[in-house]
């Protein structure tokens, strides 16, 4: 299962992310989300642990727990492309 986490703290490290979700069973893999640019933290990341079971109680022990400060924002993830707009279009008529 792919779980979703948000609101790390920039300072979060994937081995301290993957910690944190091996207390409830398997983690099959961690990664924090870094910007292009700067290879920077974006604050948020997944985790895709291998028992569906060992995932659903790591979501509910991990959302709102504080780690280094923040509240843990946890859930399953969303397969890419859901939710959001998807894009930047311009909308609305164009002159071109």
């Amino acid at each position: 299962m792919n779980i979703y986490v948000g609101n790390l703290s920039w300072e979060t490290t994937e081995e301290e992310l993957r910690a944190a979700f091996a207390e409830h069973g398997e983690v099959t893999s961690a990664r924090i989300i870094n910007d292009n640019f700067t290879g920077k933290s974006k604050g948020f990341g997944f985790v895709e642990m291998a028992e569906k079971s060992a995932a659903v109680a790591a979501i509910r022990a991990l959302n709102n727990k504080e780690i280094k400060g923040r509240p843990l924002k946890v859930n399953e993830a969303r397969p890419k492309g859901e939710g959001g707009t998807g894009g930047g279009g311009r909308g609305g008529s164009s002159r071109w």
